[in-house]
């Protein structure tokens, strides 16, 4: 059996983190889901401030990032991890609601892998989640890191 791949969700809509999951896991894929509601607690795991002392700096494959969140926003939840060495190549999805200008330019700015829009159609959205999964995890080559996991 292959190793899960971990993928880090930070959002703090109930029902969109639940279907995200839900899609995920339908997709066949060994995944280990790592759900958080705000920025501050992801950002406290990634750079192991939540008691465990360890830098997650191979926790995950992929990380898709709500921008909209309390406690710490996405977008500064963003600049911490693509201003830190061990942390920048993980893909940041941004999966938000906003489809502000400014919210887009400045995550490019910040260096988001890539920035979607939610669709506020259920079937649209599981399309949309399906089609992250797809591309990230089907199509994209993605560098190992040291411990020989894949970031």
């Amino acid at each position: 059996m292959s190793k899960p791949v971990p993928i880090i969700v930070i959002e703090d809509g109930e029902g969109h983190a639940r279907l995200i999951e839900r899609n995920i896991r339908r997709s066949g894929v060994n995944t280990d889901i790592i759900p958080f509601t705000n920025g501050t607690d992801a950002v406290n795991y990634l750079f192991g401030k939540d008691g465990t002392g360890d830098q997650q700096n191979g926790a995950a494959l992929l990380i898709l990032l709500d921008l909209n969140l309390p406690k710490k926003d996405g977008r500064e939840v963003l600049a911490e991890i693509k201003a830190d060495d061990n942390l920048k190549q993980i893909p940041v999805v941004i999966l938000t609601t906003s489809q502000d200008e400014q919210d887009v330019l400045k995550s490019y700015n910040l260096y988001a892998n890539c920035y979607i829009t939610k669709p506020v159609d259920l079937e649209q959205f599981i399309t949309v989640v399906k089609s992250i999964e797809d591309f990230w995890l089907g199509i994209v080559v993605l560098p190992k890191n040291v411990k020989g996991n894949v970031v």
